[in-house]
């Protein structure tokens, strides 16, 4: 059987979740401080969407506004059953999480300096649509290599001890 749909990617499974889109670059790019979880406030054709495992994380980031925390220029294509009423895919949404989380969160980017960074859209065991942001302090670029130089040196010094057994 044929799919209309050609080159759209399976939503892989992890620990009683569906992972629909991963920022991998994140965790490069930035030192992860802390994880939330958080909700999303999406229309119908978004969450049809993302049941297809479509979405992208790759440019998207979070911000405080209006005392709310939004997600800003995550990618989740238009639904592709749906007529005049599909969503815009790179609107702003916002995200549910609670007060205390919200006052941190925005605190946090204000006087420390740091980063909200989307890490991945999921659905929770409920089938409920999840975002995890992470609190993160933006990595030097010697930061960057000095961590890929020791990455590699582990994995090869792991491959020799395995080579003489």
């Amino acid at each position: 059987m044929s799919s209309k749909r050609g080159g759209a990617k399976k939503a892989r499974r992890q620990a009683g979740r569906t992972v629909i889109a991963d920022n991998r670059k994140a965790r490069f790019n930035y030192e992860i401080e802390e994880s939330f979880e958080a909700g999303l406030q999406l229309v119908g054709t978004e969450v049809k969407s993302l049941r297809e495992g479509k979405a992208s994380l790759n440019e998207a980031y979070a911000t405080a506004q209006d005392g709310e925390i939004v997600l800003v220029n995550s990618y989740i294509p238009p639904y592709d059953a749906a007529s005049r009423s599909n969503h815009e895919p790179r609107r702003i949404r916002k995200l549910l999480l609670h007060g205390r989380q919200i006052d941190k969160l925005a605190g946090a980017v204000q006087r420390d300096g740091m980063t909200l960074v989307p890490l991945r859209i999921y659905f929770n065991e409920r089938g409920i649509a999840k975002l995890e942001l992470a609190l993160a302090r933006g990595r030097k670029t010697y930061d960057k290599r000095q961590r890929e130089k020791d990455r590699t040196w582990s994995r090869d010094k792991a491959r020799l001890l395995r080579e003489k057994g």
